[in-house]
């Protein structure tokens, strides 16, 4: 190295924060984007476990397909910790405001012993990714830039029930990188007639680890996080801040108003469900999105509707397959928003009605005096 480049990365190393191998899968699970920035042949012979390869000399021109939040931790890394230098100081120029060199780079992360994604990993899809996604990759809106861009993105299933299930199913079949599964309940045989993630075999299970299980089963490149427990006050905003987007999946309202309110304090999308008997609603919340501010659930139901106007499924039951198409619904919004594809019902509610096979769609006006993103609301 000549003189003049080392004290470029003399500079640099002051400048550029740099991480150690050792806690970049925590910093991941916390919602950071690792990034390979070596070239494809280099990253044949094997990636970190977790990482998306992009060459350095393409990384400026696809970051904001992997990362559209500038807010996002990210980890660069490289063969020694070098080029991940520089890398991490032009994304910082471009306004990645936590954008972090990975120290020693993969040699150091060899040396650690830490895991490593199969070789043939080039371009960030391997071999068995490229067969699994095939059809993804044919589509021009999708192709590899958005596969990979579905590879990096955390998606919180608040349920993991009637909704939550389909809805797991499709976006791991679809390659969302990290599914993080919140539920307090078990496996009830009640639950088999429409809760297809759960089999008859793992009745009294926890249900987080039930659909732990059948993702992991349907497609083992995707990250499975169960977080059984209830959403409180006071987990609700960690569960929420590392995501990219909460699909609700719960039956009650309490829970609703939680995850909603902590989506608007977070910018997230909320895409919402539910279902009644024969009829099912879909929508997404999210007064922060970049098209315009839109409206949140409170603006929807800015209180709860009498008990009797709303019971839950184990009192008037429901048609086992409508959670099925409702989920659905739900998966699909959420993968048009990770991949910015066409017209997600932002603001909009879509009903659909089993029985008369018609489904409608209104829209949600932001109400100004929303208690939770209404005019004069403090961070909004």
């Amino acid at each position: 190295m000549t003189d003049l480049l080392s004290a470029r990365v003399a500079a640099l190393r002051a400048s550029v924060p740099e991480v150690e191998v050792e806690v970049c899968a925590a910093l991941v699970r916390d919602g950071a984007l690792l990034v390979d920035v070596r070239e494809s042949d280099e990253r044949e012979a094997g990636s970190p476990q977790g990482a998306v390869g992009v060459s350095r000399g393409l990384l400026e021109l696809r970051i904001a397909e992997l990362a559209p939040s500038p807010g996002r931790t990210l980890l660069l890394v490289c063969g020694s910790g070098t080029r991940s230098l520089f890398a991490a100081e032009a994304l910082r120029a471009l306004g990645y405001s936590d954008a972090r060199s990975v120290r020693g780079g993969v040699q150091r992360w060899r040396e650690a012993g830490l895991p490593m994604n199969a070789a043939g990993s080039a371009g960030g899809l391997g071999a068995g990714e490229r067969a699994r996604y095939a059809r993804h990759l044919a589509l021009p809106e999708v192709g590899e830039a958005g596969q990979l861009r579905l590879k990096a993105a955390r998606v919180l299933l608040v349920g993991a029930g009637g909704l939550g299930s389909p809805a797991a199913l499709y976006l791991a079949a679809a390659g969302v990188g990290t599914l993080d599964v919140v539920d307090f309940d078990v496996v009830d045989r009640s639950n088999l007639q429409r809760q297809v993630l759960h089999t008859e075999g793992r009745v009294g299970r926890l249900k987080v680890e039930s659909a732990r299980e059948a993702l992991l089963a349907l497609n083992p490149n995707v990250t499975v996080n169960a977080h059984a427990a209830r959403v409180t006050d006071e987990s609700v905003d960690a569960l929420v801040a590392p995501v990219d987007v909460v699909v609700d999946g719960t039956d009650n309202f309490g829970t609703r108003y939680r995850v909603n309110d902590a989506c608007v304090r977070a910018g997230k999308p909320y895409v919402y469900g539910s279902v009644h008997r024969f009829e099912g609603q879909v929508g997404v919340f999210w007064p922060a999105s970049p098209g315009g501010p839109s409206s949140c659930y409170r603006c929807l139901f800015p209180t709860p509707p009498p008990a009797a106007l709303a019971p839950n499924c184990a009192q008037v039951g429901v048609l086992g397959v409508l959670p099925g198409v409702v989920g659905l619904l739900q998966a699909v919004e959420a993968l048009k928003l990770l991949l910015g594809l066409g017209m997600p019902l932002v603001g909009q509610v879509a009903c659909y009605d089993a029985l008369a096979a018609e489904l409608s769609r209104l829209r949600v006006p932001r109400a100004r005096g929303c208690a939770t993103c209404g005019t004069g609301v403090t961070g909004m």
